[in-house]
């Protein structure tokens, strides 16, 4: 049974007890199926989840990776199930509560109105309480792959976004951590997907933790920078 008139919320989770239950919670009132990825969690992250499910009228599914893989791995085994089931499309959102759920409608309005491949909520242009760091790296970041890629992307590290089934299907990933958002973008300009830009706001809840390390996940990025190179001419020789 496929399932391609609906869009399935995709949320990957690593010890996130804390904010995952209201992240579900707000997220359960548009009535789609919602898919949690647990990626390896130390804390209650699953044990919250799964409370959760007998409530939610078999909308809310867990899946979970025995150990920590990173978040790209987490993306993936969850696009792989919406590819499987035959939605038409998921939204991805973090589940550190930075994301304003309230927003998945104009991610859903936007996908009735254009059916775009691809929708990246761009935090570049409500930048408060960001710290500096972090929008110098974002700026800069979307600078890049948006050249590499040949399309405009306003904030390629964000996880707030809407991916098409018939995208995904297209889309090859070599990465696995937090340097596959960025790399998602690349496959699909290169690919000439029709990518679009909405604006969204970011939370920043006192005591935030990041999971993003600065010297590690750099490396990462300028890794995928270099490889990215020899992948697209290995795509545009496969594609002449």
């Amino acid at each position: 049974m496929t399932k391609d008139d609906q869009i399935a919320i995709m949320i990957p989770a690593y010890n996130e007890e804390k904010y995952i239950e209201g992240v579900i919670k707000e997220c359960f009132s548009y009535g789609l199926d919602m898919i949690v990825i647990d990626d390896g969690s130390a804390d209650n992250t699953a044990g919250i989840v799964n409370s959760l499910i007998p409530s939610m009228g078999g909308r809310l599914k867990l899946m979970a990776h025995p150990v920590n893989r990173g978040k790209g791995h987490a993306l993936i085994t969850g696009f792989e199930h919406v590819v499987k089931n035959g939605y038409k499309g998921v939204i991805t959102l973090d589940a550190d509560g930075q994301h304003d759920t309230g927003e998945i409608a104009d991610f859903l309005k936007a996908v009735n109105r254009d059916d775009p491949d691809i929708i990246i909520g761009n935090r570049l242009g409500n930048t408060k309480g960001m710290p500096f760091i972090r929008l110098a790296t974002n700026v800069f970041t979307s600078w890049i792959i948006s050249r590499i890629a040949g399309r405009k992307v306003r904030d390629v590290q964000s996880g707030y976004r809407y991916l098409k089934t018939e995208a995904l299907k297209k889309i090859r990933l070599e990465t696995g951590n937090f340097d596959t958002e960025p790399e998602m973008i690349l496959w699909a300009g290169w690919h000439g997907m029709d990518i679009v830009n909405v604006p969204i706001r970011t939370i920043y809840h006192e005591g935030f933790t990041s999971y993003v390390n600065p010297v590690k996940d750099t490396i990462k990025f300028f890794r995928l920078v270099f490889n990215s190179l020899a992948w697209k001419k290995q795509f545009k020789r496969e594609n002449l």
